[in-house]
């Protein structure tokens, strides 16, 4: 994987075989290399390695300001990396005349949902060892970045979690595309996504796109850069058609636009 176009920040440990670079920052991702081998935490969680010695580092948005990677090479020497990771500030969200039923759902729809993000979590934390990326990530769609990654969100008037996503306005139908290589692990119709697909991009990596109006693939698919995934819809909890673009990392959810860049020929609201 290249660098993501956004904040990269680089590290070179002299003394060890290990690169790191990416966005060190909240809801960033940094690739690192290391001799093929090795083993890698982070923050005493031990990380998926390909067998080159390619694994991903990401960070949640309340990321604490300090990380550390420990490499274990194959013969026993051990290197300690400190990251520094940059905190952000978020925006406040307004969402009204979302119907009732979608904002305090009754007792039966909450089960659903809990099934349904069950499902999701352990698809986001089974997600293959093999990297299968080889371009940097693009936009899946372009149009105006309504939702912003990390904004705390208020639902016709009421306080909820955070919108640890990116929502992309379009007119309804417009194709949406892969934005790098991947694996179709989950396609779904789902109370709060509405029709929705998953992919599978290794080592831990994973993106979602929800809202569809349609989909034009299935699970098992592998596709390449650029393939339709399906279109922009409002099914789910939506107001407009838009597309909710989610990454994850081993279930760690990360910023799609700092792995995409500035949008092209958009500007966010």
């Amino acid at each position: 994987m290249r660098a993501f176009h956004a904040l990269l920040a680089v590290l070179l440990i002299a003394a060890a075989p290990v690169k790191l670079e990416g966005s060190a920052t909240q809801g960033g991702l940094m690739q690192g290399h290391t001799a093929p081998g090795s083993k890698v935490w982070q923050d005493e969680r031990q990380i998926r390695v390909a067998p080159d010695g390619r694994f991903l580092i990401g960070f949640a948005h309340d990321a604490g300001a300090r990380a550390e990677i420990k490499i274990e090479e194959e013969g026993g020497e051990t290197e300690l990396i400190p990251v520094a990771v940059a905190a952000r500030e978020y925006a406040v969200e307004k969402i009204d005349h979302l119907p009732p039923s979608q904002v305090t759902p009754d007792e039966m729809t909450l089960q659903r949902i809990a099934s349904e993000r069950a499902e999701v979590t352990g698809l986001q934390t089974k997600a293959s060892d093999t990297p299968m990326f080889a371009h940097p990530f693009a936009w899946p769609v372009t149009g105006i970045v309504s939702g912003t990654y990390g904004s705390a969100r208020i639902l016709n008037g009421e306080p909820r979690a955070p919108h640890l996503g990116v929502d992309v306005a379009a007119p309804e139908g417009t194709l949406i595309l892969a934005p790098s290589e991947g694996v179709v692990i989950l396609v779904g119709d789902q109370f709060l996504t509405g029709k929705t697909v998953m992919l599978d991009h290794g080592l831990g990596l994973t993106s979602l796109y929800a809202h569809l109006s349609r989909v034009d693939v299935k699970v098992g698919d592998k596709v390449s850069p650029g393939a339709v995934l399906g279109a922009v819809g409002a099914t789910g909890r939506a107001t407009a058609p838009n597309l909710h673009w989610g990454v994850h990392l081993n279930g760690v959810a990360l910023d799609p636009a700092l792995l995409a860049g500035p949008m092209p020929q958009s500007q966010s609201q």
